[in-house]
């Protein structure tokens, strides 16, 4: 099943105080798809949910958040969405350009401590077209709770990144796994993260035992040649 996708892109490089800024903006549509997003210095600073019908701003709170119109979002889905017919017709026989993603990195937002609550994020790029699935497994067994997925994010070689966040608690032994799936892939990317051991190691047990017991025998061997240089005076 062939798909079309449209995309278009806008480029701003703003100079302020001998200081360079890279604004991108960008909609893109298929049959199926749809995103309208904004980005600033590489970081992604407002996109459309248009399951959701608004706009969303995965930036944290201490930074200045600037507001962008989600009605205006929907008005460029539409202009490229009606552009899509059109477009196909012109490369019905153009081979699409199609670029495997990266193998999963996966590691946690915070430092871990057991029994507290943290989030694994799992980061995939260099793929093309977007999006990716990306699924999480918990000792084997499929995570449908706590994710998070941001929409995929153009890179400077106009293939795509995208991220997915799973809140957890780590318990010891608990061994939990990020897979993606992409039209280029024969079978998914997998990378499997485990929580890190905090049980001390066998090492420094024995090696304290043996130097005890050296010492011990130390002493009892003084305390014998004590004893027979005593009995021969």
């Amino acid at each position: 099943m062939k798909m079309m996708l449209v995309l278009v892109l806008s480029w701003v490089l703003v100079v302020s105080a001998d200081i360079l800024h890279e604004d991108v903006g960008f909609t893109a549509c298929s049959e199926t798809f749809g995103e309208d997003m904004y980005g600033l210095d590489g970081e992604e600073v407002w996109y459309a949910d248009f399951k959701a019908g608004k706009g969303v701003d995965p930036q944290p709170d201490f930074v200045d958040h600037t507001t962008y119109d989600y009605a205006g979002a929907v008005g460029h889905l539409q202009v490229c969405k009606s552009d899509l017919g059109l477009t196909s017709k012109a490369f019905k026989d153009y081979k699409p350009k199609r670029d495997p993603p990266s193998t999963p990195i996966v590691y946690p937002r915070d430092q871990v401590e057991l029994g507290d609550s943290n989030s694994l994020i799992c980061h995939v790029t260099g793929f093309y077209p977007a999006p990716v699935t990306i699924f999480w497994k918990k000792n084997g067994d499929n995570v449908t709770q706590g994710i998070t997925q941001n929409p995929p994010f153009m890179n400077k070689d106009a293939t795509f990144s995208q991220f997915s966040r799973l809140q957890f608690t780590p318990q010891q032994g608990d061994i939990y796994s990020c897979s993606v799936s992409h039209l280029t892939l024969d079978q998914p990317s997998t990378r499997i993260w485990e929580v890190p051991s905090t049980q001390p190691g066998v090492g420094p047990a024995v090696f304290c035992g043996l130097g005890l017991t050296v010492g011990l025998l130390g002493v009892a061997a003084g305390t014998f040649f004590l004893i027979k240089g005593n009995e021969c005076s």
